[in-house]
């Protein structure tokens, strides 16, 4: 009886889980007729390619460049944030100098703040530094990831011993070569980790690019699928299956990246567990 209650409870806790997934998968067939009527389980209105053909000319085919603006802002800053806190908490982990536990605790606080209360404080910077409603504005502030260095000296604890630090001092190395040949390396599954965070925290953020930009041709997937839902009101039902087609296109490449960094990941979890 045990065995088949806990069966009992994953299988219900399977489709809890699955159902969101499987809802947008059939809506983003279905046709707008066929989301209103509610008819998601039929096997009727199925209009899959007309919803790829309707999404690529909504607005000029903007999507499309949408998509090529999140792949950029999630491509260059997971990737740049990503090396700065591997370099960050490398420092941390293996330099001595004054301060050093008060700034790290500092970084832990920057932890604690909710990203949304920065972005009035963001902005008010970058216009100061004129990069409202530029690509800069959304990709600068995509490289700073208080948590990344915190998982980076921890990383940097355990992955990077300091005899061999030391040894490649003695041997002439200097320290951007240390860092570069040999506790970079060392560290590529928290280097991993941290992209897929951050890839992962880019890719959905809109709130950050809702303030910064006001132009459509920078918008990223995700602020442009918001306004198409928003638009749902006032233009009728017809957007509707362009902004469900649209997420699930949208979260097809961080389920790729996940798929394909998940070796390093899963090195990185379980790296420790036997010597």
């Amino acid at each position: 009886m045990s065995r088949a209650s806990v069966n009992a409870a994953l299988v219900i806790a399977a489709l809890y889980t699955f159902f969101p997934a499987m809802w947008m998968l059939l809506a983003a067939a279905k046709s707008s007729t066929g989301i209103m009527d509610g008819h998601l389980l039929s096997f009727s209105d199925f209009d899959l390619l007309g919803n790829l053909r309707a999404l690529t000319q909504q607005d000029g085919g903007i999507y499309f460049r949408w998509l090529l603006n999140s792949f950029l802002y999630a491509g260059f800053g997971s990737v740049f944030s990503a090396l700065v806190s591997c370099a960050a908490g490398y420092a941390f982990d293996k330099y001595q100098f004054r301060g050093k536990e008060k700034l790290f605790g500092l970084v832990l606080l920057g932890v604690l703040v909710p990203s949304a209360a920065t972005v009035l404080p963001m902005y008010l910077l970058a216009t100061k530094a004129h990069l409202v409603n530029t690509v800069w504005a959304v990709l600068i502030p995509s490289v700073v990831n208080p948590f990344g260095v915190y998982l980076a000296r921890v990383f940097a604890q355990g992955y990077v011993p300091d005899e061999v630090v030391e040894a490649a001092r003695v041997d002439g190395a200097g320290e951007l070569r240390i860092f570069g040949r040999i506790g970079l390396p060392m560290m590529r599954s928290g280097f991993a980790t941290i992209m897929l965070f951050q890839f992962s925290a880019i890719w959905n953020g809109f709130f950050l690019a809702l303030v910064m930009l006001s132009n459509q041709n920078l918008y990223p997937v995700s602020l442009g699928l918001y306004i198409w839902d928003q638009g749902v009101a006032t233009d009728g039902p017809s957007l509707i299956s362009l902004v469900i087609c649209g997420s699930v296109i949208a979260v097809i490449p961080v389920i790729v990246l996940f798929v394909c960094l998940q070796r390093f990941w899963r090195s990185g979890l379980t790296a420790g567990s036997v010597k």
